[in-house]
């Protein structure tokens, strides 16, 4: 059964078709009209294109992109756009659309439309290619779809849900889209206008949204609290007490399927020894920077615990551990306290990005931590993480990611830690860990599938390209407009077709 009966509204408005001309008009900052709704993030989609980097992640959390499948409340991969999906004996899958599924236009979803959008993403796209290859995509008739997969997979339903895959129709303007909200003005960095999609159900029951981008966490607090948002996404920790008692607000924290972690760059001259590596991920206590986030729990691998294929852990501080490994590979500690080898001090310096507040609140910790070893560490703090980490200009930065966003570890695993991978930031190379990926990438049966996932992570943890610290806990602020919303699938679906007035 499909996650929502969809048909035709009665209300029939053409999508905007100058949507181009709209991303040049001057927009007001201030609070939204009284029938819209103010969303404040501190991210927000750079563009409109799903076949660019990661924005299909971002037009999907803001209600205005969707797949074939996604991801339900409780974490099952659940069919939308599409019906069902088989395997087929040459390898290849059927896929059925589902009736009565409109873009923003009005335009019918069709097997044609699908099968150009997401070739296109294929073919521009790496982190489309990640889990199974280059996945085709033929028209058999209007309603049905023929895939075949790069490398064989049985888990297409799951691939299909990745964040690389909403399903949109290219034109000179703009894409348009099939989700609950359509663009109406796009203010790049700064802001999204959006009314409900008149062709989805219930279109009339939504508000029109205004999502705005706000850089930091503490201004999100503040625009919440000075009565600007209706909706305050990932409010920081510390801003809590803020909200205690005060009229009309409320604050609703949930566990996030998200990993805190730090990579390691391996091109760096201390970091591409092992010893090294492994002696800063036994510095770090994780208890520590559970209690300096006030919320979430120690990890114990590339996963959340809730997850089947999560890594056993616990991943413990041993200080005593650590210093000997720096021993051994040379680091002497000097009379200044900051070890040193062939004339070199062990400086790094460790980055983080304020879109995620704690992983500011995190690098004193790190940095304290770290000190006791011996190794003399400076912070930075950047607005364009991506963009750091593609170009490997780092030493150690703090990261936050969904891990298993589709419900499935295929994807991470692959696309950050494979030699060739698209985001394999830290620049770790291993021919164990490559053979085991294609392994799992060709295994179907489930409880394999497990095995697999947790030797890739027990490789990870041996060479350590990245130290996984924190499962966090996320906190929402919301006014009494919107005290009816129930935050889930951590970011990936902020604003969803139940998103609506509170009466």
């Amino acid at each position: 059964m499909l996650p929502f009966s969809l048909r035709r509204p009665v209300k029939q408005v053409l999508h905007c078709a100058a949507l181009g001309a709209m991303m040049a008009l001057p927009v007001a900052m201030g609070p939204a009209q009284a029938d819209s709704v103010t969303v404040g993030q501190t991210f927000l989609a750079s563009g409109l294109d799903p076949a660019e980097g990661a924005t299909g992640w971002a037009l999907v959390t803001h209600g205005i992109g969707e797949q074939l499948f996604q991801v339900s409340r409780s974490g099952e991969v659940v069919p939308n756009l599409a019906s069902s999906a088989n395997f087929n004996a040459d390898g290849t899958w059927t896929v059925e659309l589902a009736p009565d599924r409109f873009f923003s236009d009005g335009t019918p979803v069709s097997a044609e439309l699908v099968a150009a959008a997401l070739n296109r993403t294929g073919e521009a796209n790496p982190s489309a290619r990640a889990t199974a290859g280059r996945l085709t995509f033929e028209a058999v008739d209007s309603n049905t779809l023929k895939v075949s997969t790069e490398e064989q997979t049985t888990i297409l339903p799951s691939i299909l849900a990745e964040w690389a895959f909403p399903v949109y129709i290219e034109t000179d303007a703009a894409p348009i889209f099939t989700g609950p909200f359509t663009v109406t003005d796009f203010q790049p960095g700064s802001q999204i206008s959006m009314t409900p999609n008149a062709y989805y159900h219930d279109a009339d029951k939504r508000p029109d949204v205004v999502l705005r981008r706000i850089a930091d966490g503490q201004s999100l607090a503040l625009a919440f609290a000075s009565g600007e948002l209706d909706l305050a996404f990932n409010l920081p920790v510390e801003s809590l007490s803020m909200f205690d008692g005060a009229p009309g607000k409320a604050v609703k924290s949930f566990p996030v399927a998200y990993q805190y972690m730090m990579w390691m760059n391996t091109r760096h001259p201390a970091l591409e020894d092992v010893r090294v590596r492994r002696a800063i991920d036994l510095a770090v206590n994780r208890d520590d920077l559970v209690a300096a986030a006030r919320a979430g729990k120690p990890a114990t691998g590339a996963f959340a615990s809730s997850y089947p294929f999560a890594g056993s852990g616990p991943l413990t501080q041993d200080l005593e551990a650590a210093k000997s490994l720096l021993d051994e590979s040379g680091w002497v500690k000097g009379e200044d306290g900051v070890r040193s080898k062939d004339g070199k001090r062990l400086e790094l310096v460790l980055w983080a990005y304020p879109q995620r507040p704690d992983l500011v609140t995190f690098q004193p910790v790190v940095r304290a931590a770290l000190a006791e070893l011996g190794v003399s560490v400076t912070t930075q703090v950047t607005e364009s993480p991506s963009q750091v980490a593609g170009e490997g200009s780092f030493d150690l930065f703090l990261w936050a990611q969904h891990t298993a966003p589709a419900g499935d570890p295929g994807l991470f695993l692959s696309l950050f830690f494979e030699t060739d991978a698209a985001r394999n930031y830290s620049g770790w190379s291993n021919p164990d860990y490559d053979a085991l990926i294609a392994e799992l990438r060709a295994e179907g049966d489930p409880q394999a599938r497990i095995a697999l996932a947790q030797k890739a992570q027990e490789l990870i943890a041996e060479h350590a390209p990245a130290s996984f610290l924190v499962t966090p806990e996320w906190h929402v602020g919301v006014s009494k407009r919107v005290s009816g919303y129930e935050p889930w699938g951590s970011d990936y679906y902020v604003l969803r077709p139940d998103f609506m007035l509170t009466q």
